[in-house]
């Protein structure tokens, strides 16, 4: 390549050259980054969504191709939170595409050292006689109407209507212990 060239390939000679001074217009382009694409640019379409982590509720862009999330992104029309994401937020794609994301249920029985899988009705089946049973022998009635044996921790990843839904079941059952990780 002679030196004139290579010397036009500079971005300092662009933007002298070109009349771009500031650097923000056509001396800053390259061939490599004219080749480059958005994340975004092939998604067949952009469904509006809440971020999944706690409970300030910001609205996320979420990109869809071929039925696959391509990219999630804050949603600027959000009067929440403007278009921004923490870094969780941001990333909150891998909780739909993450590699160790499970979809089955799996279970470790009480001084076990493997995991088994159980199917879905099973499980369900085995919490329900648990808090059943728990219930039933930490009941303190009279004025008090309550169970202090059954506690409830909420994971992040419950939205506002989630818990909600959450504290009026162990209400109901008696139980006082409710908190969500969110809060802490």
């Amino acid at each position: 390549m002679r030196p004139l060239q290579l010397a036009r390939r500079w971005p300092l000679l662009r933007q002298v050259t070109t009349g771009d001074h500031l650097g923000l217009g056509s001396a800053v382009h390259s061939p490599a980054t004219q080749r480059l694409r958005a994340r975004i640019a092939d998604a067949d379409r952009v469904v509006p969504s809440i971020c999944p982590y706690c409970a300030v509720g910001c609205g996320q862009r979420v990109y869809v191709k071929d039925g696959e999330v391509v990219q999630i992104e804050g949603d600027p029309d959000s009067p929440i939170s403007r278009g921004r994401l923490c870094p969780k937020g941001a990333a909150s794609r891998s909780l739909v595409t993450g590699p160790a994301r499970e979809y089955r249920v799996k279970y470790r029985r009480p001084f076990g050292t493997e995991w088994e899988e159980l199917p879905l009705d099973r499980a369900m089946d085995m919490i329900a006689d648990r808090v059943i049973a728990t219930r039933r022998a930490t009941w303190e009635g009279g004025l008090q109407n309550r169970t202090l044996g059954i506690a409830s921790l909420g994971g992040a990843t419950l939205d506002n209507e989630e818990n909600y839904l959450l504290k009026k079941l162990f209400t109901g059952l008696g139980v006082v212990q409710v908190e969500n990780q969110a809060r802490i």
